[in-house]
């Protein structure tokens, strides 16, 4: 059977809080702990649940993105529990509502500019408490550099990226990576 230490066995490993000691983010869940409770929205407990998560399940969103996921929406209200940040190869920004955690200077400034609105989520709770009206968007929690290494690297079909010292002549070039050295796989 399980060998049950004291204190049972664990049932729960979601998060029931923020790790975060945060007071601006402990603020928000209880905001947003009250609205999940008293509405019947499934959008104030998706907010709440990502508010719980760690800095890597709440990846950035660049501007080029947002305006990719807004198009033919700008009418409602861009949300992301996380940060957005600025693209200089975007030209121009079109006009948007944004509620994010954070923007970097740039983008917000940007988003301004254009003729737009950048919102905290406690100014969102007051004009869209149930989520009507808004897009609740998400960022790319694979593109950290750290998940090209997963894997096995050198195993046949496998594209995971090696951990190397360097990527000069010496390292990690020999057979099967070169032709002229045995064979390349």
């Amino acid at each position: 059977g399980i060998d049950i230490e004291a204190g049972g066995r664990v049932k729960k490993t979601n998060r029931e809080a923020p790790k975060s000691e945060n007071l601006y983010l402990r603020l928000l869940v209880k905001l947003y702990r009250f609205l999940a409770r008293r509405t019947d929205a499934k959008f104030n407990q998706v907010v709440l649940k990502r508010l719980f998560m760690s800095k890597m399940h709440r990846p950035p969103v660049s501007l080029s993105k947002l305006c990719a996921y807004m198009k033919g929406k700008e009418d409602k209200i861009a949300v992301l529990v996380g940060k957005i940040t600025d693209d200089t190869r975007l030209a121009e920004v079109s006009k948007l509502k944004v509620c994010a955690l954070g923007f970097t200077e740039t983008a917000r400034a940007r988003i301004v500019a254009s003729g737009g609105e950048c919102m905290t989520f406690d100014q969102l709770a007051l004009v869209a408490p149930t989520g009507t009206n808004t897009v609740l968007l998400r960022g790319p929690k694979l593109s950290r550099e750290a998940v090209r290494h997963f894997g096995a690297p050198g195993k046949p079909g496998s594209h995971a990226k090696p951990f190397v010292r360097a990527k000069g002549r010496k390292f990690e070039k020999a057979r099967g990576r070169r032709a002229s050295r045995g064979y390349k796989k």
